[in-house]
């Protein structure tokens, strides 16, 4: 079997320590962002489970960068020092601190970007991956073509890259090894998942949606996101009255409690038919994903 290059992309609210886990188990790349997981005690619960249960294979924390909206900046940079993940996604800031404490240890940072001048920006703090954020993402999804976006960024950098981006298939993550990355970036694939965080009703609005029912608009936090347009519906906001932000607010990073029922899905969500369990899902990305591998050979 080929092991599948994959991330499961950390999810806000959604990602757990269970899902991280059944990945690894799996034998692909699970994370989850610090944040996930309230007060810092708590956080520091779920780092050690991943931990104990996957001591020999890679997995991911997203960790915000941005001081002004992250309030436990310091406090997460001391756990990830102290517990020392694998991987650290950096999003929303300079991952230079992060990068010190990360190589310390031996651990590979990834940063998120969404346009080639941030990608420029990231590559000079000496980060190991970039992760480059297409149109279609789920969350703040970026709007360059990935086939553009990676022939940018392999003309300067030639360190790992990681494509995001509207995939959902075991032939998306074919495709994208073709193109030239080294991993798929995948979330939206995962939203309804057994081990999944996400609400009930958030869940079944997942299966029961297309690419049509999402909206791209940086209304809510002055930065663009894809936003599931039921869900705006189901508390009364009118997606044509929605108007652009001027400013950037990421106060939802520590109330997220507006945040809980305005729900984000990529240009895949297409694809999420039915409940299944990870390995379930990632079975069947395996399986795809083989198929796709033998039909370029």
């Amino acid at each position: 079997m080929s092991k599948l290059p994959l991330i499961v992309a950390p999810m806000f609210l959604v990602s757990t320590p269970e899902m991280v886990i059944e990945a690894g188990k799996a034998d692909v790349i699970g994370s989850f962002p610090l944040l996930n997981a309230r007060p810092v005690e708590e956080c520091a619960k779920w780092l050690k489970q991943v931990k104990e249960n996957l001591p020999d294979t890679p997995w991911a924390v997203n960790f915000i960068c941005h001081r002004k909206s992250n309030k436990r900046y310091e406090e997460d940079l001391k756990l990830i020092e102290q517990y020392q993940p694998p991987i650290v996604i950096t999003s929303l800031g300079n991952p230079s601190e992060a990068i010190d404490i990360v190589h310390d240890y031996g651990g590979l940072v990834y940063s998120d970007v969404a346009t080639v001048n941030h990608a420029k920006k990231a590559t000079q703090t000496g980060v190991d991956g970039l992760i480059l954020v297409c149109a279609g993402a789920g969350g703040h999804g970026g709007t360059l073509n990935p086939f553009s976006f990676i022939r940018a960024v392999k003309q300067f950098y030639d360190g790992a890259i990681i494509l995001s981006g509207g995939m959902s298939t075991g032939a998306d993550i074919a495709a994208a090894k073709l193109m030239g990355a080294d991993y798929a970036y995948m979330g939206t694939r995962f939203l309804a998942a057994e081990e999944s965080n996400a609400q009930e009703e958030y869940k079944q609005m997942v299966i029961d949606t297309t690419i049509n029912d999402i909206i791209y608009t940086n209304a809510f936090s002055g930065i663009h996101a894809n936003i599931l347009i039921p869900s705006l519906l189901k508390q009364g906001i009118d997606p044509k009255t929605l108007k652009s932000r001027e400013d950037v607010d990421l106060s939802h990073l520590v109330n997220v409690k507006a945040w809980r029922d305005i729900w984000s899905a990529g240009h895949g969500v297409t694809t999420v038919e039915k409940r299944e369990t990870m390995k379930e899902i990632i079975d069947q990305l395996t399986k795809e994903y083989e198929l796709g591998v033998s039909s370029f050979v």
